[in-house]
């Protein structure tokens, strides 16, 4: 039996990143926001998961300032699990919960010069549980899709669901992962329904479509249609440049965790850096998923 426990998603500001090393100032924050969230959050019931915004540890750097697509793979990004995983490591061991994020990185057995937007989940002792590769992309967006590779992508993870939408067994539930753009096709989603995903993360929209309402819309539609939990933690504000005094609202927050029925059940409309939290309860979703007559 799967005991009820909280899930926190953080919602945390981004540090314009021009060099490796600038990543650490993220990953500050991101430590620091996650001692402070689960402190808190765990008035309830254990934090047993926590999630990350997209791009909370690197930015977008690599969208925004246009690099060389085989430059970038080799001398920003690293082989995936790189060391920028290695303080969420520290931190799964130390607050003894799942931490689920993405990052971009290379994997050079399916290619040596591309890199890739994982998101990736990482067990209470700190390892790597599970790797995602985004199907999804922002036209904006450079990193490598498994269909730009077919061949090499295939060969390596096979063709089937499970290749495409890979979920973890976990002994909080059943995870899986989509990024951003994914959330617009129902599909992707579906995929990890169909591969028994109990909780999705789910991270990450920018506006004008978190003030249009389409982040809120997909968060629940997604939800709803595939009787399972949503975590969807939205990016906080970002520095644009190295010398920006102020952060820009660029993503609208909303960040926001859904249960199976389509309901928020926990909520954070502005677009500061904070966190929201919320009980899952995977027993009270399977007895549903077996039960009811809807």
């Amino acid at each position: 039996m799967i005991e009820p426990y909280t899930a926190v998603a953080l919602q945390t500001p981004h540090h314009n990143c021009q060099t490796r090393e600038d990543w650490e100032k993220n990953l500050d924050t991101i430590c620091e926001a996650m001692d402070a969230a689960i402190w808190l959050a765990a008035l309830q019931y254990p934090v047993k998961l926590v999630a990350l915004g997209e791009a909370a540890i690197q930015t977008f750097a690599d969208s925004k300032l246009g690099f060389d697509h085989a430059t970038a793979a080799n001398e920003w990004f690293h082989e995936f699990p790189g060391p920028e995983l290695d303080r969420l490591r520290e931190k799964a061991r130390e607050h003894q919960t799942f931490i689920v994020g993405q990052c971009r990185s290379r994997d050079s057995k399916l290619h040596p010069d591309r890199y890739f937007n994982l998101a990736f989940i990482l067990d209470p002792e700190g390892e790597v549980i599970h790797r995602y590769h985004k199907n999804q992309v922002y036209r904006n967006e450079h990193s490598t899709t498994p269909h730009d590779i077919w061949d090499s992508f295939t060969a390596r993870y096979g063709c089937d669901c499970n290749a495409f939408f890979p979920v973890a067994d976990t002994e909080i539930g059943k995870i899986g992962t989509i990024i951003c753009m994914d959330r617009s096709y129902p599909e992707t989603a579906r995929g990890l329904a169909m591969n028994g995903a109990e909780v999705i993360y789910m991270p990450s929209y920018p506006e004008p479509w978190s003030g249009t309402g389409w982040y809120e819309i997909q968060n629940r539609s997604r939800a709803l249609d595939n009787t399972c939990y949503v975590v969807a933690p939205n990016s906080g504000p970002w520095f644009l440049n190295p010398d920006s005094k102020v952060p820009m609202d660029v993503f609208g927050g909303k960040t926001q965790i859904v249960d199976y029925q389509g309901q928020v059940i926990g909520e954070h409309q502005a677009s500061d850096y904070s966190f929201v939290s919320a009980i899952v309860d995977v027993e009270a979703l399977r007895y549903y998923r077996a039960n009811a007559y809807f």
